[in-house]
């Protein structure tokens, strides 16, 4: 037995030895790749528009780089300045303002979501979620994986525009607890908002002083 155990050790300290060498070595960035319009199987590579539309590695390249889907971070991108997106292509719109952040899955196995409102409003109006993909009172969606990763709810971007529902961290990110109070601490806020603005009860109506008739003559 004893020499079972030991030939064990010393497969496991070998192992351990080449995980550590693997893990020394110096970290190589993989290069973004898009292809070309030519390639990307969207599109006839014989048909025009090889000659006429940008080729994607001219216009992200110089954008945020990401490690996921079309390889740009949007969101950085945005805040650096690099986009500037437009409420429309004809006039000018101005779009829905709401900067509260919306906690999701409190019940799940997974973390739980911040679905934070401010970083999508800078380029979606609430139109464009509201309220065909999702009801904006609390609770009257159910949120579902399985109609995300068929496409609909935030797999109607995610997983086409935006980064990938394979990067499941950067939506479940917050402990359950943690998401938990920050809930209750932006109830307790709007609770006390709605009281500051509810306008103050009416005063009772003054009584006025009987007068006696007139006397008979």
């Amino acid at each position: 037995m004893s020499i079972l155990r030991s030939v064990a050790l010393a497969r496991s300290a070998r192992i351990l030895i080449a995980l550590a060498c693997l893990l020394s070595l110096p970290a190589t960035a993989q290069q973004p790749r898009w292809p070309s319009i030519a390639e990307d199987g969207l599109r006839d590579p014989k048909g025009p528009a090889t000659k006429i539309l940008q080729q994607p590695a001219e216009a992200l390249s110089k954008l945020a780089p990401d490690t996921a889907g079309n390889q740009v971070r949007w969101v950085e991108a945005l805040k650096q300045g690099q986009i500037k997106p437009r409420g429309s292509l004809k006039t000018l719109v101005k779009t829905g303002e709401y900067n509260k952040d919306v906690f999701l899955n409190l019940k799940g196995g997974m973390p739980a979501v911040r679905f934070p409102h401010s970083v999508h409003n800078e380029w979606l109006d609430c139109s464009n979620c509201h309220d065909h993909l999702f009801k904006k009172k609390r609770g009257a969606t159910a949120i579902s994986m399985f109609l995300i990763l068929q496409g609909e709810q935030c797999g109607v971007c995610h997983g086409a525009v935006a980064f990938p529902l394979t990067e499941c961290s950067r939506c479940h990110s917050m402990k359950r607890e943690d998401a938990l109070a920050e809930l209750a601490r932006q109830e307790a806020e709007a609770q006390a908002e709605a009281t500051t603005a509810a306008p103050p009860p009416p005063s009772p109506p003054s009584a006025t002083p009987r007068t006696s008739p007139p006397a008979k003559r």
